[in-house]
């Protein structure tokens, strides 16, 4: 069985600062981590793996050369190969495109069974590529996986809900985006780092995958992000003491005195 991971590689959100005249971020010495749900859904197809040696698994990402780095940290966590979708072409990409580029991706990797991917990625939030891809690859998909079972052409999955979940029975080959509770993702040995450098990542371009420039990237992004910016901060909040009648009294009068009641 193989199993295609699609990560991504992403800015560190705690470190990430908007420049407020501009509205961009500002990126220069953010560092770039794997995203966290993308490092479940890798966790998730390792522990397969575990289970059945004969197991493959790929890594998969679109992103700019120094996407590497991130996946040879899948390689060092024990993914099998890697396989990076890289080209000016692809820039700019809104989900839409970027599924379109991702699907092409997959599409020239042989004999995938089941993918997997995150529920959404930290730097956008939207949960909207992974099922975008699966409707691309024309596969089922499932959303927001809590626990997968593999079984002979299918997959047993819980699908997290707000007040529970639910089971589902789901045929493969079928796209799975998985949630943090999941599982906890390994962490890698000093030798798997080692050896995570000593192995080819292919570099796929938009020729390589057969995508036309206008099918792509920004050319193909129906929507586009215009400004960012931070909300402003609040004023300092105001602690009120004294006994319940006191503390009402002054709420009241503090309220009457903004002319809000």
């Amino acid at each position: 069985m193989k199993i295609l991971v699609c990560v991504k590689q992403v800015p560190d959100t705690n470190e990430v600062k908007i420049d407020p005249v501009k509205g961009t971020l500002i990126r220069e010495g953010v560092p770039s981590i794997l995203n966290p749900d993308d490092a479940n859904a890798l966790e998730a197809a390792l522990r397969i793996k575990d289970q059945d040696p004969s197991t493959q698994v790929v890594a998969l990402t679109m992103g700019p050369p120094q996407a590497t780095y991130m996946l040879r940290e899948c390689l060092a966590m024990g993914a099998d190969d890697a396989y990076l979708l890289s080209d000016r072409a692809f820039g700019g990409a809104d989900t839409c495109a970027t599924s379109t580029t991702i699907a092409a991706g997959i599409k020239k990797v042989p004999d995938v069974d089941v993918i997997f991917a995150g529920r959404q990625a930290i730097d956008g939030d939207t949960a909207q590529v992974g099922p975008q891809v699966a409707q691309r690859l024309g596969l089922p998909v499932v959303t927001y996986v809590q626990d997968i079972q593999m079984g002979d052409g299918k997959v047993t999955v819980q699908r997290q809900m707000e007040d529970g979940y639910e089971r589902l029975e789901v045929q493969t080959p079928c796209l799975l985006t998985c949630v943090k509770e999941l599982n906890e993702p390994r962490y890698m040995s000093v030798g798997a780092i080692v050896d995570a450098y000593k192995k080819e990542i292919t570099v796929w371009d938009h020729a390589a995958v057969d995508l036309d420039p206008k099918d792509c990237g920004l050319n193909a992004s129906p929507t586009q992000v215009f400004r960012s910016f931070t909300p402003p901060q609040k004023g300092k909040g105001e602690m009120l003491t004294g006994s319940v009648s006191e503390m009402s009294k002054s709420l009241v009068d503090t309220l009457d005195a903004k002319h809000l009641i």
